[in-house]
């Protein structure tokens, strides 16, 4: 194979713009092939913007078309692991954009099919190649912070208006996105989170639902989470909070790492924590530490870009990708059990019950189901 085949499945804004990618010769081993969406309006924009791309108004015609290599898919969250797995089924390779679902049950059954194939599947975890977050998961795996104490993210730059919500009528509703901020701002931040930090084991969280907005999913998140280890950490986000914060702490034995406003903060201690607290004969000590800017690589640019390359190396040639795909359930997890602690008012550990999740996902979805 020369050239990878792609069709895109999904013509909305990230439908078109991934497109763009693929029909312009940004990526490298591929070739825009078929663009598909069931919305006649934006297939026909898809048909001027991309003259010779064949285009298809239902999924299952292009998966048997036999034109296409590999899919791109890029539709409304309830679709990702259905279509993934009927790309599964007629051999095609998937990247599936992000999240990888709304619900675990769901996923968990899409990933048990990419692992029973042979055949190539990425998630769109694209904010991985941020040099940035790449350093941070660097310093805490080699262990320059030591054992985590504690972890924070305050991530409360998500701004939208109403006009922003009532622009489509599948937003912020739980029978057509599946969530609120948690599903569509937060994947990304939640993916760092646990990719550089670890999973939790438990779960405390409280979802505001429409507390800033005219909308019945939540808009306002507070979650405190513990670590298997007993460190703990807080995440919070909203899409009402002006001006916003993007505030990333980790806090370990041998210092603290910061991630704020496009730069990397290391607080160094000179004795670790745990040595001073029960080493030092003084009352009152203050640890001493040094404050140390990390310099950071410049970013690879598209960030989409760079997840669709390495998508492409790796049917080619085997080469990394910056996310496989059976990776999307662990933000999923994260974010179901905030949903599920803050509808029944407690504390959950995770593995979460998929099966309470669902039935009660189903119940603000207004699907009955015995």
């Amino acid at each position: 194979m020369d050239n990878v085949r792609i069709g895109i499945i999904g013509a909305g804004v990230m439908g078109l713009s991934h497109c763009e990618a693929f029909f312009n010769g940004h990526v490298d081993g591929s070739v825009l092939s078929a663009v598909c969406d069931i919305n006649p309006a934006q297939l026909d924009i898809a048909q001027k913007r991309f003259p010779g791309v064949k285009v298809y108004n239902n999924a299952a015609d292009l998966f048997k078309s036999g034109g296409v290599d590999a899919v791109v898919i890029a539709t409304p969250h309830y679709g990702h692991p259905v279509l993934t797995m009927e790309a599964f089924e007629h051999g095609l390779h998937v990247m599936c954009e992000k999240p990888a679902g709304v619900f675990t049950k769901n996923v968990r059954e899409m990933n048990e099919k990419a692992n029973a194939s042979d055949l190539v599947f990425g998630l769109m975890f694209c904010v991985r190649t941020n040099p940035i977050y790449i350093k941070m998961r660097e310093m805490v795996i080699n262990g320059e912070l030591g054992e985590i104490m504690r972890t924070n993210w305050i991530i409360t730059d998500w701004f939208r208006t109403q006009f922003y919500y009532d622009s489509g009528n599948w937003r912020a509703t739980w029978k057509g996105e599946g969530g609120g901020v948690l599903l569509n701002q937060c994947p990304h931040n939640l993916d760092l989170w646990q990719w550089i930090c670890g999973m939790p084991e438990k779960v405390t969280a409280f979802c505001h639902e429409g507390k800033w907005h005219n909308i019945e999913v939540e808009d306002d998140v507070t979650a405190f989470v513990t670590y298997p280890n007993g460190a703990t950490g807080v995440f919070v986000t909203s899409t009402g909070d002006a001006p916003g914060t993007n505030r990333f702490e980790i806090t370990g034995d041998k210092g603290k790492l910061v991630c704020e406003n496009g730069q990397l903060v290391f607080y160094k201690l000179k004795i670790s924590v745990k040595k001073l607290t029960m080493e030092s004969t003084q009352m009152f000590v203050k640890p001493e530490y040094d404050t140390q800017i990390i310099p950071v690589p410049e970013s690879v640019g598209n960030m989409h870009k760079e997840v669709f390359r390495s998508f492409v190396a790796n049917i080619l040639h085997g080469e990394p990708m910056v996310a496989h795909g059976s990776e999307g359930i662990n933000s999923l997890m994260l974010s179901n059990a905030f949903h599920l602690s803050s509808w029944l008012n407690k504390e959950v550990s995770l593995p979460i019950d998929e099966d309470l999740f669902l039935r009660e996902l189903n119940k603000r979805r207004g699907i009955n189901i015995e």
